[in-house]
């Protein structure tokens, strides 16, 4: 089947991945969602998006290593044609605090949460048709700084740079490239770590004195890669309640 329309989700099996994937399908794309670990969890988000009448089909690829990210484009291209969107999403969060980081959660987050994006973003370059865009993920830490987010929050911010860059340097292609940085949202990987106190906190440092739910994340996403959205490049959406 060729579409004109395909999209990949990274890190699509669960969380706002998930909520991202079924919304850009049910907008008409074709989808891939990328998993690395949860199998059964990226089955069931294509089970659901083919039975509300979408198309998707999962694939497994490591986003830090170039050769995987290499295989999923040659895959989404072979599968449904030439890829108009990309949203990068995968990601791991530690929380320690700086002096307490061990190395390994220091080289998780940065080959998963930057080497991921950019290497993505390098391979959307050659591969990503005029008019398309892509969507990264951020995160409102950025702005909150706050304590034990440290090394997170800094790939994070490296994002946001690397795609402001990224907008300038495919001048004259047509191509888009945005951030959505969501605040405290209900998700596993929010949850993780995290005490009843830090979870009550979170929730009222918005005027709107709750969390995001992955949906809500999800319609801003709709919002960018959609014509609506056309005029919106280099920026960082912040959808976070008000909470920076």
């Amino acid at each position: 089947m060729s579409t004109n329309k395909t999209a990949i989700v990274t890190g699509a099996s669960r969380g706002i991945g998930s909520a991202i994937a079924k919304r850009l399908a049910k907008d008409g794309f074709s989808v891939i969602v990328n998993y690395l670990k949860s199998k059964e969890d990226a089955q069931r988000v294509v089970s659901e998006i083919k039975n509300d009448g979408g198309s998707a089909e999962i694939f497994r690829a490591d986003v830090s290593e170039a050769k995987s990210v290499s295989e999923l484009f040659e895959f989404a291209e072979s599968t449904y044609g030439r890829l108009k969107v990309l949203v990068n999403n995968a990601g791991v969060m530690r929380l320690t605090s700086i002096a307490e980081t061990e190395d390994r959660h220091f080289e998780d987050q940065v080959s998963i949460n930057l080497k991921g994006t950019f290497n993505t973003m390098r391979e959307a370059a050659e591969r990503l048709e005029a008019g398309g865009s892509i969507v990264n993920l951020s995160s409102s830490v950025v702005g909150l700084n706050l304590e034990r987010y440290g090394v997170y929050a800094a790939t994070k911010a490296a994002v946001e740079t690397m795609s402001k860059v990224f907008a300038k340097e495919l001048r004259g292609r047509n191509i888009r490239v945005n951030s959505i940085a969501p605040g405290p949202t209900a998700t596993e990987l929010f949850f993780e770590g995290k005490s009843e106190e830090l979870v009550e906190k979170l929730e009222k440092m918005s005027p709107l004195e709750r969390i995001a739910q992955p949906e809500e994340i999800a319609d801003s996403v709709s919002f960018l890669v959609s014509g609506e959205g056309k005029w919106v490049n280099a920026q960082v959406l912040r959808v976070n309640g008000g909470i920076v």
